[in-house]
């Protein structure tokens, strides 16, 4: 059995052209943009380029500290997967940063050809990836930030820590279809966010309109209703038993007016999802409603408020309680969270 420690990384480093990988997903690479922006400030002549697929693509555009996406486009199987690598390894990169942690990003690393990639520590990698790489960050605990998970690759390679930047921009154009979208919608607004990859994940209609509803009619504030097109009969039952004062663009967004909603938002609500991490890294305040588990047969969820702005949470309580369909939800209206973001 390889041994669990790995040589120290060459040191000074000047890499010309650094390979980011991590295919998907939205919060993943989401939480993973501050990486990019330091590895430009540190490197600001190399080249850097980002291996992803299409449906986290989108993030990516026109980001100032990129210089190349990489599009691996998943759905078209190994077809697309050969052509991929051979992409890659023309590329020659001489320096990989495997954030997946996964035999797919391992074997993209490996075929690189880049003489130092750098991934997760065999503690903390699946199906063998940590066999593809030439170092390993240090063990990370489980169950920590992503994002700071990701960052352990910029203290390794010795960067400068200049703090947490996602630098998410919009094209003028695009922010004049953002406003375009919100147009006729009270401010300022509360975005809430209700989908998720995972159905057990989702929150409950009655109890997101009651929360709206208390917005609107005790605080003046707008709603915007987010999600896909499977989202669409979730948020036209919200819309209809909150009675006014919605706007609806459930299936009508781009993952880029997204960006530009959650920064005019005052604030945004919803299940753990990739959007939930977008709306944290513009600066907006985010309530994550999270259901963990099954009890009893009703599901209980727990309510965090977070800001991302200082990396701590942005009310003196960090969380309470809500158990759907009772009182603590029809609560949620009259406790201390709303009073606190009357006054943001």
């Amino acid at each position: 059995m390889p041994p669990l420690t790995v040589p120290p990384l060459p040191t000074p480093l000047a890499p010309q052209r650094i390979l980011i990988v991590l295919l998907g997903a939205i919060g993943n690479v989401t939480r993973a943009l501050p990486l990019l922006t330091r590895l430009r400030r540190a490197y600001p002549k190399a080249h850097i380029a980002w291996a992803v697929e299409p449906a986290a693509a989108p993030l990516l555009d026109d980001h100032p500290a990129l210089n190349e996406v990489l599009l691996y486009r998943r759905t078209r199987g190994s077809l697309a997967f050969l052509p991929f690598l051979r992409d890659i390894r023309r590329r020659r990169f001489d320096l990989v940063l495997d954030l997946q942690r996964h035999a797919k990003s391992g074997l993209v690393s490996r075929w690189s050809g880049a003489p130092l990639r750098l991934g997760f520590h065999r503690k903390n990698s699946k199906e063998g990836n940590w066999l593809f790489n030439t170092h390993t960050i240090a063990p990370v605990p489980d169950f920590s930030l992503k994002l700071g998970q990701y960052l352990k690759f910029a203290d390794a390679l010795g960067l400068p820590d200049d703090g947490v930047h996602f630098e998410l921009r919009l094209r003028k154009e695009e922010e004049l279809q953002v406003e375009a979208r919100l147009a006729g919608t009270a401010r300022p607004f509360a975005a809430f966010f209700l989908g998720s990859r995972w159905s057990s994940r989702f929150w409950f209609p009655q109890a997101t309109a009651e929360v709206a509803r208390t917005l609107i009619q005790e605080y003046g504030m707008g709603v915007v209703l987010l999600g896909g097109q499977s989202e669409a009969a979730f948020a036209q039952e919200v819309s209809k038993a909150v009675g006014g004062g919605v706007t609806n663009l459930s299936g009508q967004t781009t993952l880029r007016d997204l960006i530009g909603i959650f920064t005019r938002a005052r604030l945004a609500l919803g299940p753990d999802s990739g959007p939930m991490h977008l709306a944290a890294a513009t600066g907006t305040p985010v309530i994550p409603l999270w259901v963990p588990r099954v009890q009893c047969g009703r599901r209980r969820g727990v309510l965090k408020l977070w800001c991302c702005r200082d990396r701590r949470p942005a009310a003196p309580a960090m969380s309470d309680t809500a158990r759907s369909g009772g009182r603590a939800c029809s609560g949620l209206g009259r406790n201390r969270y709303w009073r606190w973001l009357a006054g943001c």
